[in-house]
């Protein structure tokens, strides 16, 4: 069976302007990544890791190119469009994990709900709870928890909404080395149940766990 692209990329850039200056962030960047792919975005700082990441997510707009996501065009679409597409199709995990200490585990995972309710769409944080490893610490509070506890809050919160592709920006950056390993280990078992990943990661090693790599320096891809 025939995998649906679920990102395509042509000719994509973004030009930053300092002053007068000019700062090329991303040069005419061109891939496409398809239904059940694990991809890392790899490079060193400054390389347009993030910046690539922001594009992909409808975050940021480029200053030329084309970016479909699911089959839809997004530049020129407008803003309350955008907000549509981000919220039916991606779900975010940041290096910081930007939970709420004084709601729960539970309540952190749900907390997109809040925001977005379907017709047919029950809570399934049991699920998810579950899935991420939380099950017993569903009530504690975000400053009960480990590192690693808490950026699973923050994937199992990406996840609530069943989005079709996860965008991960340095998801292990702020955890040692055994926990990161343990983060990548649930992506690629998440990966396994066919939900599509992109992650941002300086580091090569965990980058490998992923299905695909792709190599960024000074705005391009090599």
């Amino acid at each position: 069976m025939k995998k649906e692209e679920v990102i395509v990329a042509r000719e994509l850039a973004k030009t930053y302007h300092r002053g007068s200056e000019e700062i090329h962030a991303l040069k005419d960047v061109n891939f496409s990544i398809k239904e059940g792919d694990f991809v890392a975005i790899v490079g060193p700082s400054g390389s347009g890791k993030t910046t690539l990441l922001n594009l992909l997510g409808c975050l940021d707009s480029p200053t030329h190119g084309s970016l479909m996501l699911k089959g839809v065009e997004t530049t020129g679409l407008k803003e309350k469009e955008l907000v549509k597409l981000r919220r039916d199709n991606i779900g975010f995990i940041f290096q910081q994990f930007f939970l709420l200490p004084t709601l729960t585990v539970r309540e952190n995972i749900e907390l997109p709900l809040l925001f977005h309710r379907r017709n047919g769409f029950s809570n399934n944080s049991h699920e998810i709870l579950e899935l991420v490893g939380l099950k017993s610490r569903a009530e504690h509070l975000p400053n009960q928890l480990s590192g690693g506890e808490m950026q699973r809050v923050a994937i199992g919160r990406a996840l609530i909404n069943r989005p079709k592709v996860i965008l991960a920006d340095e998801p292990t950056g702020n955890l040692d080395s055994a926990t990161a390993h343990k983060i990548m280990e649930l992506f690629q078992g998440l990966n396994k149940q066919g939900l599509t990943l992109i992650i941002v990661t300086h580091n090569v090693e965990l980058a490998k766990m992923a299905r695909k790599t792709i190599h960024l320096r000074d705005g391009e891809i090599v």
